[in-house]
């Protein structure tokens, strides 16, 4: 995120008196809100011109990711000096548009699932040869730096006192996920925007932002808890 971005996100977290995680940078939740003793998870997002950026390589994490959060999309003066109007999005909201998104890389989703599938045993065997056991810097041929010294350590499934070793089968099972990984990051969007004719659908915020905001949370989780109950 750039400065000036980072800038924008703070003042949009003070405007609407939202509370931001102690991880924030690594967290995947920009800001969240309690409201009637419901946390309710934050999307914000701010531009000045027509249409709003997401992220670089969106995918499956980021679409699991947004079906539960909320959004406040902040458009900004020329400069990107001054907060001009808002719009709420819930969950509700989003799900056309993430389900377009989501429905437009399915293809190359399964595609990866498929390629996965077909990583066998004999797959192992030509990359690394027929042996006894394999040894984690073999693993770490494969894996990369896809995984953390610990997760190769529980991912072992053979030890001699402190050497860590992988049998025939688990080598095949790390290489099925390592292949799902390379595929997968195939299988994404590069910054798709969000049309600003499809924000300005929503609900604005211009006066009194954060009672406003609670206003609208509140209404969508009336509304969805209403929906449940009819439904259960």
């Amino acid at each position: 995120m750039s400065v000036q971005d980072d800038q924008r996100e703070n003042q949009m977290v003070d405007r609407f008196n939202l509370d931001v995680p102690e991880d924030r940078k690594r967290s995947d939740i920009d800001a969240y809100l309690t409201v009637d003793g419901h946390e309710v998870a934050f999307e914000l997002k701010s531009a000045t011109s027509r249409g709003v950026s997401t992220v670089r390589d969106l995918g499956a994490n980021h679409f699991a990711k947004w079906k539960n959060m909320h959004w406040i999309f902040g458009f900004y003066n020329r400069d990107g000096t001054r907060l001009l109007h808002s719009y709420y999005a819930s969950p509700e909201d989003m799900a056309a548009w993430i389900s377009s998104k989501e429905e437009y890389v399915r293809p190359d989703v399964e595609l990866a699932e498929h390629a996965m599938r077909g990583i066998s045993a004999d797959s192992v065997i030509r990359l690394l040869g027929e042996k006894e056991f394999y040894t984690k810097e073999e693993a770490k041929w494969v894996m990369k730096n896809q995984w953390t010294a610990a997760r190769y350590a529980e991912q072992a499934d053979l030890t001699a006192g402190n050497e860590i070793r992988y049998s025939l089968n688990r080598m095949t099972a790390l290489m099925q996920e390592r292949c799902n990984y390379v595929m997968s990051r195939g299988a994404t969007l590069n910054n798709p925007h969000i049309p600003l004719k499809y924000i300005e659908k929503l609900p604005q915020i211009t006066n009194e932002p954060a009672m406003n905001l609670r206003r609208l949370v509140r209404d969508y989780l009336e509304k969805a808890s209403s929906t449940d109950d009819a439904t259960a």
